[in-house]
Order: structure tokens, then C-alpha cells, then sequence
């Protein structure tokens, strides 16, 4: 699309500047602009029906030959003698998807439609039938080609039904090439017109013009593939410049480049790709090696090609001083442009490992929080019952089996909590939804009191519940741990403790939480020890809700835990 559209803007400039200037009749030019806008619609409803596209632009380029014989507009050459830049583009366009959409009979007969109403147009175009041996010779080389190009593209590029290993790869080499050239695309662009420059300058020279265009393709080619080898491409492309500077006088082709800088177009543009790459993944002292032999390839190769063909020197100093000014001004841009490139890809990268960070970050606590709150809630239990039963194993076995009972319960609801919390960190839970996700409450007043009915944490608890049924569940889920985490505390910590109370209602659009007992401050080792990552995690949960926490001895010695959690998103309530 980008090249067609280029293409395309080439040929409006070159066609209005043909028929206003003063050569032949006026404005007769404007005939071919038909026939160029004719092929551009084509090629673009080639991205849908190809076939019906394709025999469409023959038609075209058929009925255009005939127009302009018959009107006698002037037909000019590009890549293929008395056609336009459009015409080629549209034409290869054409062909390319025709190779890729079209089942193998229609598209060659397709393509082979095109190539005949392409010959069509080369020779009858021809000024007073007079046709020239060189531009057919060149457009027939050209012309396979393209052909050839657009046609194993196409090819390559068609969808299969089975993938086998050798398609694959093909597959991912395409696939790179695609990232290579769309993340390069304004270089790409640049290199399409510095050739599309060169077809016409070389044009007139005839075979002359095919090894520096050779050169010149190789080191546009280098010039995008120095993205992930800038070093290499940097030399690549010297040695290029370098060999086009001395193979021009040979060829006596340097003059075509007057009054440029005898280096054509299409290197100019590599070179400085190169460079902008280089500096972009190089830093700037290690670069300045490579910079400084593609500068001197430059500097001999506009030595010895400016403004004369043959091995002559230039000497003038002070063309030489204004050759130095523009190309430093052109290195400098260069240089400039990859070190802006370079400071913004090293953003691009802090922001990536920032977010990366938190995200880890943020997992690993939640997966913390979870640990904390689910699974030692059910080993606290094992211990306390582990402890009443031996305690009350040697007086009434009765009620040391059903200590075991319980301890056997918790332990199975501990190792699926676990299971649970493996199964998120390996990433195994069901597509749209994490484990979290899979453990919010949807009706937490029933989760409360089976909750309190397991009695893992060992002491009495009483329920107070005042809730409405459209809690929203991430609210509901954290007063959830929240009010497990605070009953395994007491289980752990509250010595002599007889009862709980456990009270949660919705007041002014917060859901308040209390959680007390009336134990006393223990004046020993808890069972099973303290992590001490039990009120952190607490507090981890209500700030995220931007709700308040608050937790400490009450007047009467035992522990409270309140909690206020916000019902509207951000903290907003609806008071």
C-alpha cells in the first residue's frame, strides 16, 4: 500500500510537471492519468477479488495503449520502457496477490493475461513504432524479475491447510522479515524513492546502470538488516559505496549523478540508515569506528566520481568545503536521530521492567496474602486440635477421636487450599478468570458461618450479620480473610479465651467488620509460632480497598480487629 501510494505521488509530480513545462504540446500529458488511476483502483481491489482485479487491469492497460496511440500522448519509461511507476507497482501488486488468493488455474491465467497486456503497452507505446533494442532488453530483465518476485511471494505467502515443520519456519522467517521491514518503515520508504531514482537515472545509461543498481539494492537490503547487526551492516554498506566509487569510472557512469555528489541515491539513503542504526544499539564510542570507515568510503568515492567520469582526483577546495559541510550536516542528523531513537527505546525499556516489577510484585503478594490467610488458617486449626487431643486424649479418648476427625477435615481442606494456590503460580486456572477470582464470595454470610461452624481456630464464636445479598464480591472475599485471619489469631494467641464474637453489617456504604474476644495476653510461645505477617497482610487488603484498619486490646484485655471497607470503587461512597 505504501509503496503504490509512493508510486503513485511520483507519478502526479512527474506527469503535472511534464505537461505544464514547455516541451511538445501542452497539458497533453495529462492523458496518461487515466490509465495511472485506473491501475492504482485496480491493485487495491486486488486485496479482495484478485482474479476479477487482475483481468480488469489488463483491460486497462490494453484500452490505455490504445488511447495514447490514438491521441498521441507521450508515453514516458521507468523500470519498464512506456510505463509508468504506478502501472509496475500496481502491476506486481497484482500478480503478487492473484500467486497468493487465487486457485493455481485462474491465477495463471490471470498472471499470464497481465504479462501479455504488459508487452502490449511496452511495444505499442513505442513513439512512431520505432523501439530501441536497450530499453526492451532492460524491461524484459526487469520485468522477469519483478515477475518472478512477486509470483514466489505470493506463493510462499498462501494459506495452508496443514502446517509441517519446513512451512513453519518458513512461516517465522516471514514473520521476521514483516517485523523487520514495519519497524523500519520510514527507512523503507526512503529507499523506495532513492531507487525508484536511480531506475530513472540508470535508465538512459542502459546496462552500465545494472551493477552500481546492484550495489545499490545489496546495500539498502544491508541497511534494514543492520536493526540486529549494525556493526556488520555498517561495513556491508561501506564496502558497497566503496566498490560503486570505483567501478562509476570504469563504467564511465559517474556523470549521471550531476550535480550531486556522484554517490547515487539509494547508497546515500543505506549509508545513512545504517548509521542511524548503528548509533541507535551501539553506544556512541564504539560506534564512531564503524562511523568513520563508512565515512571515508563516502569521501573516496565522491573523490574520484565528481562531476567528471575516469580516474580524476577532484582538487577544488572549495567544492571540497561544501561537500564537507552538507555531509557533516547529514552525519550529524543521523547521529542525532539514532541517539533519540536510543533514548527513547531505553524508556521503552524502564517502563517495560517497571511494570514487570510491580506486576511480579504484586502477585507475589497476593500469592503471599493468600498463603497466609487460607493455609495457615487451616494448620492453625490441625495444631489447637492436635493440642486438645493430647490434652484430652489420656482422660476421655471419646473426645480425642473426634479431635482426630477434625484434624483430619482441616488437613484435607489445607492441602486443596494448597493445590488451589499451586494451580494460580502455575498458571493452570481456567481461561478468563484466576484462582483468586475462582475463591470471591459470592454470598458471604454463608461463607461466615460455615466458617465459624469448622471451629478449626478452637474457641466459641458467635455471628452477628447484618448484610445486604448484592455485596460486591472483591469485598466480600477480603472481609472474608480478613475475618479468618482474625480467628486464627485467636487461636494462635488468645490465651484462656472463651468466646468470640464475630459482627459485620453495612453502615453508610461501608461494610463494617469486628472481630473480638475475651481472652488475655498470652504469656507464652503461640502454637506454631508467629510469622508476624498477619496484621501486614491485613492491612495489605483493606488498602487496596481504600478502606481503614484498625486492631489492638480492648478495655475489657481481649483482642479487637475492626475493618471498614468502601462499597463504591476508589473509597467513594454513596453517604
Amino acid at each position: 500500500m505504501l509503496v503504490l501510494l509512493a508510486a503513485l505521488a511520483f507519478d502526479l509530480v512527474y506527469v503535472t510537471n511534464a505537461a505544464l513545462d514547455e516541451i511538445g504540446r501542452r497539458f497533453v500529458d495529462f492523458g496518461l492519468f487515466p490509465g495511472i488511476f485506473a491501475m492504482a483502483g485496480c491493485a487495491l481491489w486486488a486485496r479482495k477479488r484478485a482474479a476479477v482485479a487482475g483481468m480488469t487491469g489488463a483491460m486497462v492497460l490494453v484500452g490505455c495503449t490504445l488511447f495514447i496511440r490514438y491521441f498521441g500522448v507521450p508515453a514516458y519509461s521507468s523500470v519498464l520502457a512506456n510505463l509508468s511507476i504506478t502501472e509496475v507497482v500496481a502491476g506486481v501488486e497484482m500478480v503478487y496477490f492473484a500467486a497468493r488468493r487465487v486457485r493455481f488455474g485462474a491465477a495463471f491465467c490471470t498472471i499470464s493475461t497481465l504479462v501479455v497486456a504488459t508487452l502490449i503497452a511496452v511495444f505499442g507505446r513505442a513513439p512512431g513504432h520505432r523501439i530501441s533494442a536497450t530499453p526492451i532488453v532492460q524491461s524484459i530483465v526487469f520485468g522477469f524479475v519483478l515477475l518472478a518476485g512477486a509470483v514466489l511471494t505470493g506463493v510462499i505467502g498462501r494459506p495452508r491447510p496443514t502446517r509441517t515443520p519446513r512451512s513453519e519456519e518458513g512461516a517465522r522467517v516471514l514473520r521476521r522479515i514483516n517485523d523487520l521491514a514495519m519497524g523500519q518503515w520510514p527507512l523503507l520508504i526512503m529507499l523506495g524513492f532513492a531507487l525508484i531514482v536511480e531506475f530513472s537515472v540508470g535508465y538512459d545509461a542502459g546496462a552500465r546502470s545494472f551493477p552500481i543498481l546492484f550495489c545499490s539494492i545489496l546495500a539498502g537490503v544491508a541497511a534494514m538488516l543492520s536493526r540486529r547487526k549494525p556493526a556488520q551492516g555498517a561495513l556491508a554498506v561501506a564496502g558497497l559505496i566503496l566498490l560503486s566509487g570505483l567501478v562509476m569510472p570504469l563504467l564511465h557512469f559517474g556523470y549521471h549523478y550531476q550535480p550531486g555528489t556522484a554517490i547515487p541515491p539509494g547508497q546515500v539513503v543505506a549509508g545513512l540508515g545504517v548509521v542511524v542504526n548503528l548509533v541507535r544499539a551501539t553506544p556512541l564510542p564504539k560506534a564512531w569506528s564503524r562511523i568513520v570507515a563508512l565515512s571515508g568510503a563516502v569521501a573516496v568515492s565522491v573523490l574520484l566520481n565528481f562531476d567528471r567520469p575516469g580516474f580524476h582526483l577532484l582538487t577544488d577546495p572549495q567544492t571540497i568545503g561544501v561537500l564537507v559541510v552538507v555531509a557533516s550536516l547529514l552525519l550529524g542528523f543521523a547521529i542525532a536521530i539514532g541517539l533519540f531513537l536510543r533514548s527513547r527505546d531505553s524508556e521503552r525499556q524502564q517502563v517495560v521492567r517497571a511494570a514487570v516489577t510491580d506486576a511480579q510484585t504484586s502477585e507475589r503478594m497476593a500469592l503471599a496474602r493468600e498463603l497466609h490467610d487460607v493455609v495457615a488458617h487451616h494448620v492453625t486449626g490441625i495444631v489447637v486440635q492436635a493440642q486438645a487431643a493430647r490434652m484430652m486424649g489420656e482422660k476421655n479418648p471419646q473426645l480425642a477421636l473426634e479431635a482426630m476427625g477434625r484434624i483430619e477435615d482441616a488437613g484435607v481442606e489445607a492441602l486443596a487450599a494448597m493445590r488451589r494456590l499451586v494451580r494460580s503460580m502455575r498458571g493452570d486456572a481456567p481461561a478468563g478468570s484466576s484462582e483468586f477470582n475462582e475463591q470471591a464470595t459470592t454470598d458471604l454470610a454463608a461463607d461466615l458461618r460455615r466458617l465459624v461452624e469448622a471451629g478449626n481456630h478452637g474457641v466459641p464464636t458467635s455471628l452477628r450479620l447484618d448484610l445486604p445479598p448484592d455485596l460486591p464480591q472483591e469485598v466480600g472475599r477480603s472481609a472474608l480473610r480478613l475475618i479468618q485471619e482474625s480467628l486464627t489469631n485467636i487461636g494462635k494467641h488468645a490465651a484462656d479465651a472463651s468466646e468470640a464474637l464475630v459482627h459485620a453489617e453495612v453502615v453508610d456504604g461501608e461494610l463494617h467488620l469486628r472481630v473480638m474476644d475475651d481472652g488475655r495476653e498470652p504469656t507464652h510461645r503461640p502454637a506454631g509460632g508467629s510469622g508476624g505477617y498477619g496484621l501486614v497482610g491485613m492491612r495489605e487488603r483493606v488498602a487496596l480497598l481504600h478502606g481503614r484498619l484498625s486492631a489492638g486490646r480492648g478495655p475489657d484485655g481481649g483482642w479487637r480487629v475492626e475493618a471498614w471497607l468502601p462499597l463504591e470503587p476508589n473509597g467513594e461512597t454513596n453517604g
